[in-house]
C-alpha cells in the first residue's frame, strides 16, 4: 500500500459541478483531493480487507440474533424500549439492508482493524461509487497514472442490481434533511441508481412527510408512501415527534430499523465478547463495564451514537487527548483499544470498505492530518496495481 503524488486533471472541479458533486469543496476546503492516489496490490485488497469484510458481515448479523432476544441490551445500545418489538418485527419480515461502510485501520501489513460500522447512514458513497471510477479512467487516459491501473469498485452496479430485487412495487421515495449539500446530492445519487433499477424514486424533505388520518406517512402531494431511502438516522428519528407512527406506518424503509442495532457504537463491545481475539477487531466494552479497566490508559472514547468522528475522544497516558467537539454522548459510550491510524506523508488514513446487499463491492479512502477522521478529511481515490 503506496500513497503517490499525482498530477490533478484539468478542469475536474467544472465536471465535478456538472455531474452534481457540489460538495467536492467544502467551506474553501479541499474534500475531494486527487494531487495523489493510495496504490494496492490485489492480494491486498482481496485477502485484506474484502474477506475480512465478507466475515465481519456475518459476525454482525449474529450480534443483531443475539441483541433482539435481550431487551435489556436493545436498551443498552441506546434503543428505547418503545422501539424494541419494532425491530424484531422489521428483522423477522426479514427486511433488506441495502448499504454500509466498515471502517478500517490499514498500512497494507498486518490485519486490517475494525474501527467502527457505518452501518445506518454511511456517507461518501457517490465519491467512492462513480466519482473516483471516473477519476480513474480520465487518468490513464491523461497519462496520470500507469495504464492497467484497475479499482476495488463495483459500487454502482451493485447499488442497481439490489434496488431492482428489493421487489418494491410503486415508487421509492428518497429523503434527508434540509441544509446540507452533502446529503442532498447522496439522496440524488441513490434517486439515479433506483431509477436505473426501473423505478420512480421521488425526493422530499422529511419534514415535509405528512400523515395521513389512518397513520400512513404521504409526502407533498399526499401520495402513500410505501417504501422510503432514508439519509437520516434512526437515533434522530426515534427523538422526533413524528417517531410514533412509525411502527404502523406501513413504510418499508431502507436502511431497515433493525440496522440500528449494527449503527450504535455498542455493536463493537459486543463484537469483540462474542468472537474475542478476532484478527480483525480491537478490545471493546461498553464504558460502564469493569472489563474496560483492562485497557489500561490508553484507548478510544466513543458515543453510542456518533458521526463524522464526532464526540470522539484519543487517550493516552502523559499525552494530551485528542477530542472531536459535537453534540453526541447522551446515550452514553463504549471504550476501545486505541489503534491509531497508519500516516502517509503526514496524513492519517482510513479506509471505508463498502457493502451493499451485505456483499464486500469497494473502497474509499478518506485522510487528516490529525488523527480522527472528520466531515473536513479529505477523500482519495485508489487504485489496484501488482
Amino acid at each position: 500500500m503506496k500513497r503517490i503524488p499525482v498530477a490533478e486533471r484539468p478542469n475536474w472541479r467544472a465536471q465535478a459541478e456538472a455531474l452534481g458533486f457540489s460538495f467536492h469543496s467544502v467551506g474553501g476546503q479541499t474534500y475531494w483531493d486527487e494531487s495523489a492516489y493510495y496504490q494496492f496490490t490485489l492480494r491486498q485488497i482481496e485477502d485484506d480487507l474484502e474477506a475480512p469484510t465478507a466475515e465481519l458481515e456475518q459476525m454482525c448479523f449474529a450480534v443483531v440474533e443475539r441483541a433482539l432476544g435481550d431487551n435489556a441490551l436493545l436498551s443498552k445500545l441506546g434503543i428505547p424500549a418503545h422501539f424494541h418489538d419494532y425491530l424484531r418485527a422489521s428483522w423477522g419480515r426479514q427486511e433488506k439492508n441495502l448499504y454500509g461502510r466498515m471502517d478500517f485501520a490499514y498500512d497494507g501489513t498486518g490485519p486490517a482493524k475494525l474501527l467502527e460500522y457505518n452501518a445506518d447512514t454511511p456517507t461518501s458513497l457517490y465519491e467512492s461509487a462513480t466519482f473516483q471510477w471516473i477519476w480513474l479512467e480520465q487518468a490513464m487516459e491523461k497519462r496520470l497514472i500507469p495504464h492497467g491501473c484497475d479499482q476495488y469498485n463495483s459500487i454502482h452496479e451493485h447499488l442497481v442490481d439490489a434496488l431492482s430485487r428489493f421487489g418494491i412495487d410503486g415508487p421509492l421515495h428518497v429523503t434527508c434533511a434540509r441544509n446540507s449539500s452533502e446529503d442532498r446530492a447522496t439522496v440524488a445519487y441513490l434517486a439515479d441508481c433506483a431509477e436505473q433499477a426501473g423505478l420512480e424514486a421521488p425526493f422530499l424533505y422529511i419534514d415535509e412527510i405528512g400523515v395521513d388520518p389512518i397513520g400512513r406517512f404521504t409526502d407533498v402531494d399526499d401520495t402513500v408512501i410505501t417504501h422510503l431511502f432514508k439519509l437520516y438516522p434512526w437515533e434522530w428519528i426515534m427523538g422526533e415527534e413524528f417517531a410514533q407512527h412509525v411502527p404502523d406506518s406501513g413504510v418499508t424503509f431502507i436502511e431497515p430499523a433493525w440496522k440500528l442495532i449494527l449503527s450504535s457504537k455498542g455493536l463493537l463491545p459486543l463484537l469483540w465478547e462474542m468472537f474475542e481475539g478476532h484478527p480483525n477487531l480491537l478490545p471493546a466494552y461498553f464504558e460502564d463495564d469493569p472489563a474496560a479497566s483492562s485497557l489500561g490508559g490508553s484507548y478510544a472514547r466513543k458515543p453510542l451514537f456518533s458521526r463524522e468522528g464526532a464526540n470522539v475522544e484519543l487517550i493516552r497516558p502523559g499525552s494530551e487527548t485528542v477530542t472531536a467537539p459535537g453534540p453526541y454522548g447522551a446515550e452514553g459510550y463504549i471504550r476501545q483499544a486505541l489503534h491509531p491510524l497508519p500516516e502517509f506523508d503526514g496524513n492519517h488514513t482510513v479506509i471505508g470498505s463498502w457493502t451493499v446487499a451485505s456483499q464486500p463491492c469497494g473502497i474509499g479512502i478518506r485522510e487528516d492530518s490529525g488523527p480522527i477522521t472528520r466531515d473536513t478529511s479529505r477523500f482519495l481515490p485508489h487504485v489496484i496495481l501488482d
